[in-house]
């Protein structure tokens, strides 16, 4: 079998002195998802193209639903003997790891450039992975936020009034790495979400570790517990996870599931501020005791005690995102998971 190399070049100006990518293999598939029947629903009349002819379009039939996308790249010079997937946080997509806002290359070329074959998703009703109908079969509505929201929730900003349209007016918390003139590319990602679909996320990520694993996962912010109750429903397949800032831990019933699954938890800054990320964090380190008193490994990066400070909840989009990656990279490493 002829085996093609594929360089991919930056693209940004600026980045020519960076490495190129060598891949043997990239692609895409979709995985999970059912089929819905629906009824009762009126035909409609619709012209889809200005000035174009009107179509009936009748909405009662089977649809596809709660499938979820995933892109791959395999490297050419592959160490890490396991592919590493790669889950995003609410109201986001895979964008999340690829090119960082203000245009630096993201954690996805980071991993793939160590030599990690990665497997980058949208989850099910982000991005590519497409919508389904509400509430016929998304119960409720979806969330869609303003630009303001994140900017205080996820510890850019510094407290009330301090959001900005104008970057040079944004009011950053001291010290902080995450880039401001890029914020607004930032909120350009963000994407609807619903709160009543986790079921069928986790149904999907659950299809993709039988599909690629033996594997490790990273996880950031609402697929902090995804990835921890994934882990668990398949230890025998999730051999090592990294938890950016979970939103919440997994089940603690099944803790002793993932004794034998090593876990890295990474925290970033200010999170002693915030109302909210106290609790947050404490609540997954009373799991990892728990997962600890099983018999597992659960072990805890706070940046700022580790001597990196300024970080926000989007670690991987801060400027010092390539020193946490090699943080990451080095305890995966001491896993024995890296050739």
């Amino acid at each position: 079998m002829r085996v093609c190399v594929i360089a991919l070049f930056a693209l940004f100006a600026g980045c020519a002195t960076e490495a190129p990518i060598a891949l043997k293999q990239m692609g895409s598939f979709h995985i999970g998802g059912r089929e819905v029947t629906i009824s009762g629903k009126p035909v409609k009349e619709v012209t889809f193209t200005p000035g174009g002819v009107p179509a009936k379009v009748d909405p009662n039939g089977v649809y596809q639903v709660e499938q979820m996308y995933v892109q791959y790249f395999i490297p050419q010079n592959q160490r890490g003997t396991l592919p590493l997937l790669m889950w995003h946080g609410g109201g986001l997509s895979g964008v999340t790891y690829e090119t960082t806002p203000d245009g630096r290359e993201g954690w996805m070329n980071y991993f793939i450039k160590q030599g990690w074959a990665v497997y980058n998703s949208d989850a099910v009703e982000r991005g590519r992975s497409g919508w389904a109908m509400y509430p016929d079969v998304f119960k409720g509505e979806p969330l869609f936020l303003t630009k303001a929201d994140p900017f205080n929730r996820f510890r850019i900003g510094d407290g009330p009034g301090s959001f900005s349209t104008d970057p040079a007016k944004m009011k950053l918390k001291p010290g902080s790495q995450f880039p401001a003139e890029g914020y607004n590319n930032f909120t350009k990602q963000g994407v609807p979400r619903w709160t009543t679909t986790d079921d069928a996320i986790i149904r999907a990520y659950t299809e993709l570790v039988d599909k690629v694993c033996p594997c490790v996962i990273l996880v950031h912010s609402q697929s902090g517990p995804f990835g921890q109750k994934v882990a668990q429903a398949r230890p025998d397949k999730v051999k090592a996870l990294v938890l950016v800032e979970p939103a919440a831990p997994g089940d603690a019933k099944l803790a002793a599931n993932l004794k034998n699954t090593p876990i890295l938890a990474v925290y970033g800054d200010y999170i002693e501020e915030d109302p909210r990320w106290p609790t947050i964090r404490a609540n997954q380190l009373k799991f990892g005791e728990q997962v600890k008193a099983a018999g597992g490994k659960f072990e805890v990066i706070n940046l700022p005690q580790a001597g990196i400070k300024g970080n926000s909840h989007m670690i991987m989009m801060d400027r010092n995102s390539d020193q946490v990656a090699g943080l990451i990279q080095e305890w995966l490493a001491k896993q024995g998971l890296f050739r």
